[in-house]
């Protein structure tokens, strides 16, 4: 199997990019209607500025992700959000039976902490800056 590892720089770009784009389709509606979500965070438990602060870390957190920016640290508060959803919105209320019902904040968490603990790969603008000097 020594031909994938010769992928791996191309199936870490997919992640970065499908988890990215993924996060920013979910960060935007936070921010395009925030009188909706400044409702709904507190019925999950949260203060209403948490809205505000989930949507600029999905949206541009996201972008980040794409481009291979400060993916680490970016990966690392995008999953720590998701640990969040789960912990504290998703399997209180559903429980732990209901798989289908925290799958994709599981999924989206498990994604990110994939790339904090890989980093972006050599095709992101981290690989030119901040991780050429690791090699």
């Amino acid at each position: 199997m020594q031909f994938l590892e010769k992928l791996k720089p191309l199936g870490l770009l997919v992640l970065r990019v499908v988890l990215g784009v993924s996060f920013m389709s979910h960060g935007y509606p936070k921010l395009d209607d925030p009188a909706h979500w400044l409702k709904a965070f507190p019925g999950f438990g949260f203060p209403a500025y948490f809205a505000y602060i989930a949507g600029i870390l999905e949206l541009f957190g996201g972008g980040l992700l794409v481009l291979g920016l400060f993916t680490r640290g970016t990966a690392l508060l995008l999953a720590i959000e998701m640990g969040l959803v789960l912990g504290r919105v998703k399997i209180p209320v559903v429980g732990i039976y209901a798989f289908g019902e925290y799958e994709l904040p599981l999924l989206l968490g498990a994604m990110a902490l994939a790339l904090a603990t890989t980093g972006a790969g050599a095709i992101s603008i981290d690989a030119f800056t901040f991780e050429s000097g690791r090699k």
